[in-house]
């Protein structure tokens, strides 16, 4: 499991480190953001980074206190006001991620008429794809800056109960002892650690921003409802990046945000689905003090006075004095896992299905953006770093066959018509069987459901008699 906010396991395997080097883990330079998630020791603050502590200057106290005081200073209004209490202060982490963004970039009528007209011609062709309607209502081109503005919100709604959680099993570890002799300060800590969860929230978002492409790719719309929005400097990049024409890197993008916005406005209870199995998932998060012991009873003074092995230390690498992040409710993360894979999937099938004769590349993109996905895209950087979840990408492309199957099998409208109720959607066994779920539906088309279409029929019948005959008797009544 990866450790959400900072928190690192003593066991930590680097693979945060190697999603750093992939598609968008370049994030800006210079203020409070430039550290990147994990950067830092427990809370996301860093050490020897910008805007952190030098450990060379731990023997000074005056200086460690005028940087620290001159980090504070920096963030200006988002140390107080709206948005900095609770368990994750957000009003730090949009300073921090515009802070790391630095200038914005211009986007330009061409470009603003380009998204508008690509996602008009996507909804023509996925009309012929999906029985559900367009949910677009207007449609918008994002700078990155935009798109923290925009995705706060909902990420507050992921964020606040996984942070809720560490804070709260993270007191619960602290020895009785120590909860009385901090008494008072424990509020201040409280604090503290909403700061740092904020820091290492706007880092990572300083970090994901430049690399996403419309606003559903992590998965969820982070727009307000109809409203779909492309990054037409990120969509640059990544065309030249595939050497491909913008054009058919820009429909096929539209054609994906479209499908997105379709699914979750004609399954209005997806999206609230999805937050909750993340809050259930939350709640198991459990943390483990006991290596905090374990280092102080061996501690080595030599240590304090190398500013290399204490920075590996406080920054998780091998030795790492941070406490122990594990989770006891993994079946919510399949469950989250699964969803989200059936939402990519669904996704992937119906717009392949509504290009795939219309655009020239669309059998490369396709493949591009499967591989971007199983790499470490913008969704598994964004949930692995942010809130400690590790999806599993390989499920999209297996869900993605599985619609499809099911779509030949039984129609499209049949298809859809699973997003109806949760409990009528494949869970994860049936996305290595999809044979399975059209068995199923196939069985209900005929009418053998396990005799349920018999039973119904015999209730219709008997209530069409008991119509006929009048009202039912109460019984034998004795003659007068």
């Amino acid at each position: 499991m990866n450790q959400p906010f900072g928190f690192s396991a003593s066991d930590d395997d680097g693979r945060d480190d190697d999603r750093d080097s992939g598609p968008g883990g370049s994030g800006g330079s210079g203020g409070p953001g430039a550290g990147g998630p994990g950067a830092g020791g427990p809370g996301g603050f860093g050490f020897g980074g910008a805007g952190g502590f030098d450990p060379s200057q731990f023997g000074d106290l005056g200086k460690m206190i005028s940087q620290f005081g001159q980090m504070l200073g920096t963030m200006g209004s988002a140390m107080s006001g709206p948005g900095t209490g609770g368990p994750v202060n957000y009003q730090l982490a949009r300073t921090v991620a515009l802070q790391g963004l630095g200038r914005t970039p211009v986007i330009t009528d061409a470009q603003r008429s380009a998204a508008e007209d690509s996602v008009r011609l996507a909804e023509l062709w996925l009309d012929d794809t999906t029985v559900f309607p367009t949910g677009i209502h207007r449609t918008e081109a994002w700078t990155p800056q935009q798109w923290v503005e925009q995705s706060l919100p909902t990420w507050e709604k992921v964020c606040t109960p996984v942070a809720e959680q560490m804070n709260s099993a993270t007191r619960g570890a602290m020895p009785e002892e120590a909860k009385q002799i901090a008494g008072p300060l424990l509020g201040m800590l409280d604090q503290m650690g909403g700061m740092g969860f904020g820091l290492q929230l706007g880092q990572g978002l300083g970090k994901l921003a430049p690399a996403v492409l419309f606003s559903s790719e992590v998965g969820i719309p982070f727009g307000d409802d109809g409203v779909a929005a492309l990054a037409p400097t990120a969509i640059d990049a990544f065309a030249d990046e595939l050497e491909l024409p913008r054009q058919d890197v820009v429909v096929f993008l539209a054609a994906r945000e479209a499908a997105h916005q379709r699914l979750f406005a004609g399954a209005p209870w997806l999206r609230a689905r999805i937050l909750a199995t993340v809050d259930e998932y939350a709640r198991g998060i459990r943390v483990d003090t006991s290596g905090l012991d374990d280092f102080a009873a061996g501690l080595d003074p030599s240590v304090l006075q190398d500013p290399a092995k204490l920075q590996e230390m406080l920054s998780g690498g091998a030795g790492a004095i941070g406490p122990k992040v594990t989770n006891v409710n993994e079946a919510a993360l399949g469950r989250l896992e699964t969803l989200l894979a059936l939402v990519e999937g669904w996704v992937d099938a119906v717009v392949t299905a509504a290009v795939g004769d219309r655009l020239p590349s669309a059998d490369k993109l396709r493949e591009t953006w499967l591989r971007r996905r199983a790499t470490g895209g913008a969704a598994e950087q964004a949930f692995s770093s942010l809130v400690g979840l590790e999806l599993r990408p390989r499920l999209a492309r297996e869900a993605s066959e599985l619609w499809r199957r099911v779509g030949e099998a039984v129609g499209t409208e049949r298809r859809d018509g699973l997003w109806h109720h949760p409990d009528l959607l494949p869970v994860g066994e049936d996305l290595e069987n999809p044979a399975a779920v059209i068995d199923r539906l196939l069985d209900e088309s005929t009418g053998d459901s396990s005799g349920v279409d018999e039973i119904e029929k015999f209730l219709r019948d008997a209530g069409g008699e008991a119509g006929q005959g009048g009202a039912p008797s109460d019984g034998p009544k004795d003659e007068v």
